[in-house]
């Protein structure tokens, strides 16, 4: 009689590190944030290896970190936000440098006159805030922790501060704690319409616009942080109504999800995460927001779509490609996940927005696709958009 087969290992669904031969190399990969996500426009940051973060894309409420001399033009060229350095992380358009302190640029919470109004800075300014461990930044909400535990400021708009019975949707809130349950210390920030907190033993807590809570709740919105359904994740991304995140080599989305190729103006919603199909187990997962495209007069609901990393390193896309923002090489709805072509190395990253995407590889190189009205591809051809992905010319 032979004996049974072990158990497979359990997959730990870590991604694929990034190893710098040479400058300039990137670290960490985020997109900006637009205005609101009726109108978005397209941008992405990069975290360089000497500390100090490039952006490239939409300048309209001064993603770029430009400066004041910079005006609001779009720029197809990557360019160093200016008075950064020594950043250790990136959430959005807010960095974390080594000493703690938080610095943000564009548009959000960015206290200012000390409350949460959302505010306009073409270059970074400091928080008056205690030193930081990580920053989670959305339009109108942003959160940071530490040891200590974690502080968010804003607007009440989605219960995140208290109920809407007690206080008002457009109260404006300075820095406070925010109450968790007790656990191992935060990993990851994500604030958009609900906020998530990753802790260190992939554990995600949730709280605010319901949906995206990924959990079941009786509370709309709802204002008290609790565990989603999902142990051992290992990334999360959120868009405005709806989420994803890995969890052992499984990516799951829930929220207000428009999966097909409609034009439903309400997409159904999905309480609880749901596993995604792929090709290979996932790493790492990225996902965009349903929005309205009011360009052509008639108003059109343009699709979510989503982006994944395998354990392999190769970048998969699905959902609308009129772009080529699949990264396939052609120019068709992706119904199913489709592999990313003519990426040169494995990748560790991948961002996406509404018309394109980009990857930061094992090497430490971006590279993006689709479409380049906004100058977001970062490859110094403004409006040209590809079917291919390019790489970014980092400074």
């Amino acid at each position: 009689m032979t004996a049974p087969d072990a158990a497979p290992a359990p997959f730990d669904g870590g991604p694929l590190p990034v190893v710098c031969s040479s400058d300039p190399c990137a670290t960490a990969l985020v997109t900006t944030l637009a205005l609101d996500d009726s109108q978005p426009s397209e941008g992405y940051c990069a975290l360089l290896r000497d500390g100090t973060v490039a952006c490239w894309g939409a300048n309209e409420v001064g993603q770029l970190g430009r400066g004041d001399d910079a005006g609001t033009s779009n720029s197809a060229v990557a360019g160093r936000v200016v008075g950064l350095s020594e950043v250790e992380e990136l959430d959005h358009t807010c960095a974390v440098d080594k000493s703690g302190g938080i610095w943000c640029w564009g548009t959000g919470p960015y206290l200012r006159d000390g409350t949460g109004a959302r505010t306009t800075e073409r270059a970074p300014i400091k928080l008056p805030l205690a030193p930081a461990k990580h920053v989670g930044v959305g339009t109108d909400v942003a959160c940071a922790s530490n040891d200590d535990g974690l502080l968010c400021w804003g607007k009440n708009t989605n219960g995140t501060f208290a109920p809407l019975t007690t206080m008002p949707a457009d109260t404006l809130v300075a820095p406070r704690p925010i109450d968790l349950p007790s656990g191992p210390p935060i990993r990851e920030i994500r604030v958009r319409q609900a906020s998530f907190v990753l802790r260190e033993d992939g554990a995600t807590l949730s709280w605010g616009a319901n949906p995206p809570l990924g959990r079941v709740s009786s509370y709309t919105p709802d204002p008290y942080p609790l565990p989603i359904p999902l142990t051992g994740v290992s990334s999360i991304d959120l868009a405005s109504e709806s989420g994803c995140a890995t969890a052992g080599g499984v990516g799951y989305c829930w929220g207000r999800l428009n999966l097909r190729d409609v034009s439903a103006v309400t997409p159904p919603v999905r309480t609880l995460p749901e596993p995604v199909v792929a090709p290979e187990p996932l790493v790492q997962i990225a996902t965009t927001s349903l929005w309205v495209d009011k360009s052509l007069g008639t108003p059109t609901v343009r699709r979510q779509r989503w982006c994944a990393v395998g354990a392999s390193g190769a970048v998969y896309c699905w959902g609308p490609n009129a772009n080529g923002q699949a990264g396939d090489g052609t120019k068709e709805f992706a119904h199913r996940a489709v592999k990313v072509e003519g990426l040169p190395k494995a990748a560790a990253r991948v961002k996406t927005m509404p018309e394109s995407t980009c990857a930061l590889l094992t090497n430490g190189k971006v590279y993006c696709w689709g479409s380049n009205y906004y100058g977001q591809l970062g490859n110094g051809k403004p409006r040209a958009r590809t079917l291919v992905p390019e790489e970014v010319v980092l400074p």
